[in-house]
């Protein structure tokens, strides 16, 4: 009788065991459906996400284009340039010892310690796929000087005197210094030709590898090996060739017609893009007017469209000079510049910040001016795009 009922008591405890399990069962089912569709969608919200990354605005094309300058040797996350990079996705900035406009010391350098420093809080309060560029070509175009704390470096004179392996040695020594404080573009080296020795702007400050254009393109391929081996990416310049020019283009137009040997001074170019070396070429702001009577090399698609791209067959980033040098501001207005260099072939487009006057509006004000020109038809949304499109392949190359 007694085992009569523990039968009976277990049989129950059976039944209700089986009766909680399966309203167990029914709820974790429930919730895993739920948690499949939740995942579902959040899955469908990362690939939005994505694709909406994949297919930038023209605001943050735009933006991608432009390398600014600006006063300061630190920053914060409140700091002017710090906004403009971030509300209008800037590219890049471009660094300087010297504020021309104050004609004072310091701009952005101060030491080595000092740059990392600011170049590490650029990218932290921005982006870490932010330009960092900055003038090194060695000797007196070098903003990072001996006096302050750095490395120094001869001259492209003086490294055109020795061979080839100590221009690569001494090159090498530059880009570890580059790469190791952050800069990821060195806007050198000069592949200007020497043809004229009084040149002020060239060969009286020693910035000419030859008067050889040989020695030039074998002295350039040296460099840029050695900027390679850290990662930096190089610019040279000043495309077609600024060696003969008798005048300076930061002060005003300057003209080369009577002076310019296009087979010499375009040989380094033409090798350097055969070789595949090649990350950006710099525009001058020259006029010839037997190639272009209108316009100057930077703002002219003769120069840039039919002569670089289609006769040199070069496919890289084009970067213009300082667009505030005298040789634009004072024949051309700020936007039909703008306008002008974008429609000539000019990718990257660099507003120094640093001539006669500061302009601490001069991020926004270059990137309305191009979205207003894109949107009256002035600049082919194409050009944009096409643009956007070699930066960000020449940023990923490098990983920035």
């Amino acid at each position: 009788m007694r085992l009569k009922k523990y039968i009976k008591l277990i049989t129950s405890v059976s039944i209700c065991i089986l009766i909680i399990s399966a309203f167990l069962f029914s709820s974790c089912r429930k919730d895993n459906l739920q948690d499949t569709e939740n995942t579902e969608i959040f899955s469908e919200n990362e690939a939005n996400i994505s694709r909406e990354q994949d297919t930038p605005s023209l605001e943050q094309m735009i933006g991608q284009m432009l390398i600014v300058g600006f006063r300061g040797t630190g920053v914060s996350s409140t700091s002017k340039i710090i906004r403009d990079i971030n509300e209008y996705n800037i590219g890049g900035v471009i660094l300087f010892d010297y504020d021309v406009p104050s004609k004072s010391f310091p701009r952005n350098i101060l030491s080595p310690h000092q740059l990392t420093g600011l170049i590490e809080d650029l990218k932290k309060f921005t982006r870490g796929d932010l330009i960092i560029a900055v003038d090194a070509e060695g000797g007196y175009v070098n903003r990072l000087k001996e006096e302050y704390g750095f490395i120094e470096i001869m001259s492209a004179q003086e490294m055109g005197e020795g061979s080839l392996e100590d221009t690569y040695l001494e090159a090498s020594r530059l880009g570890e210094e580059l790469g190791s404080i952050g800069i990821n573009l060195n806007l050198a080296p000069v592949v200007d030709v020497n043809t004229n020795k009084d040149n002020p702007v060239i060969g009286k400050i020693e910035r000419s590898f030859s008067d050889d254009p040989q020695k030039v393109y074998g002295h350039a391929a040296a460099f840029i090996d050695a900027m390679h081996k850290y990662d930096v990416i190089t610019a040279i310049k000043h495309f077609p060739g600024h060696g003969s020019s008798t005048g300076d283009s930061h002060l005003g137009l300057t003209d080369i017609t009577r002076t310019y040997n296009e087979e010499v001074e375009l040989l380094p170019y033409k090798k350097l893009i055969e070789d595949g070396r090649l990350d950006i070429i710099m525009t001058a702001h020259i006029m010839n007017a037997d190639i272009d009577p209108e316009s100057p090399a930077t703002l002219s698609p003769i120069f840039l469209d039919d002569i670089l791209r289609g006769e040199l067959n070069y496919n890289g980033v084009i970067i213009s000079d300082d667009m505030q040098m005298g040789a634009i501001t004072s024949q051309f207005g700020f936007e039909d510049a703008i306008i002008k260099a974008l429609n000539a072939g000019c990718d990257l487009l660099i507003f120094s910040n640093n001539s006669s006057e500061y302009d601490c509006d001069i991020a926004q004000k270059a990137a309305e001016a191009i979205k207003k020109a894109v949107n009256e038809g002035k600049i082919a949304p194409d050009k944009i795009t096409d643009s956007y499109n070699r930066i960000k392949e020449l940023k990923e190359k490098y990983g920035i």
